[in-house]
């Protein structure tokens, strides 16, 4: 087949600036490639990066992207100048797979459009009509695509997000220190205050010598984080020595060092709207850290309470105690089984097991035929 990859106009490709759903593809098309399919990726340009090249036999075309804005209208007003860009060069495809909010309307004479609806809907499924292929990555995505277009349910495909790293090496348990980490945009909807009142509730308490929390991610708006000026709030707010900003790891292979020392892994989003799959916490359970997230619905097709992770009621009034408590409870506990348990999702996720789902749905669009529903995993 003949797949290409149509990426946002934020994030280049490679991800050296960031990005799980650029990762994702970025990794996925090397793998379609390997199978013998041809793959043509179209990402933005970024100074770092020709505007051509070849990667383990996928061809990349870089056009002219923007910086992420803050406004909600101008974003949408570059997403819409990219896609006519990108329209300009795309070659000719099978299946054109796309996350960017207008090419399944600017290229809707385009045939295989396969959409990665990687956000919760706020309305334009409707306007996806002519797309052969709406990807859900969870149920509750998935349910919220049906939710919008009822008569969709033939062109919506369920399938998780895999692992964006092979991991061959078995998880050395003797790394494991008294570590809590969190990866992932620093903003508010990601339940950041929540999950510093609720460690430093928790250290209040007399519960969790030695134990030290690490969080990474960006805090740059233009990264989706929450911005100078609230960063710089939070940091006020919350003084502690046990506390470690590292900033943004764009490197897998210095963020897979964290996710090896990890003991536990928090999640705390509060993003009822946002959150589509959480693959921070995927990749944390890969290496043994043991999850703890939020109620959202998104957690519970990989995260199960009491058997590979933890989870709390991030709508409770009394949320930061209720967190607090998870951690004082999990930093008592003996996490062997859960932690053995959560490395499950290196075969349930893999790249290679997911990647044979995607090419498999490809083939059915090609075909003619109903979407798939790769079973999430018990």
């Amino acid at each position: 087949m003949r797949i290409g990859i149509l990426q946002g106009a934020f994030l280049p490709v490679p991800p050296i600036a960031g990005g799980a759903v650029e990762k994702m593809w970025f990794l996925l098309g090397q793998e379609f490639a390997a199978r013998g399919h041809r793959v043509f990726h179209i990402s933005s340009t970024h100074k770092d990066l020709p505007p051509t090249d070849t990667i383990a036999g996928v061809s990349h075309l870089r056009i002219r992207g923007a910086s992420a804005p803050k406004s909600v209208v101008l974003l949408k007003l570059l997403d819409f100048l990219y896609t006519f860009r990108a329209r300009r060069v795309l070659p000719e495809t099978d299946v054109l797979v796309t996350n960017t909010f207008f090419a399944p309307i600017v290229l809707a004479k385009h045939s295989g459009i396969y959409v990665d609806v990687a956000r919760m809907p706020k309305g334009q499924i409707r306007l996806y009509r002519r797309a052969a292929r709406l990807r859900a990555n969870s149920s509750p995505l998935r349910a919220a695509i049906l939710k919008e277009e009822p008569l969709a349910e033939s062109r919506t495909s369920l399938i998780p997000n895999p692992l964006p790293f092979s991991t061959p090496e078995p998880v050395d348990w003797s790394l494991k220190e008294k570590r809590i980490l969190y990866a992932g945009r620093v903003h508010p909807e990601k339940g950041i205050s929540l999950l510093l009142d609720a460690f430093l509730t928790a250290k209040a308490r007399g519960h969790m010598a030695g134990w030290k929390l690490e969080i990474v991610g960006p805090a740059e708006i233009s990264y989706g984080g929450g911005g100078a000026g609230w960063f710089a709030e939070l940091l006020k707010n919350h003084p502690h020595p046990d506390v470690s900003w590292l900033g943004p790891i764009f490197d897998s292979q210095r963020l897979n060092e964290h996710y090896r020392k990890a003991t536990l892994f928090v999640y705390p989003s509060l993003a009822e709207r946002g959150e589509t799959f959480g693959l921070a916490p995927l990749e944390a359970m890969a290496w043994g850290a043991v999850p703890i997230v939020s109620d959202l619905a998104c957690f519970k097709d990989f995260v199960r309470a009491g058997i590979n992770g933890f989870t709390f009621h991030h709508r409770a009034q009394n949320a930061t105690n209720v967190l607090a408590d998870v951690f004082s409870r999990a930093t008592q506990t003996d996490l062997k089984e859960l932690r053995a348990n959560a490395t499950n999702v290196r075969s349930t996720h893999s790249l290679t097991h997911i990647a044979e789902a995607f090419l498999t749905d490809f083939e059915r669009v090609v075909d003619g035929l109903p979407a798939i529903s790769a079973p999430t995993p018990s």
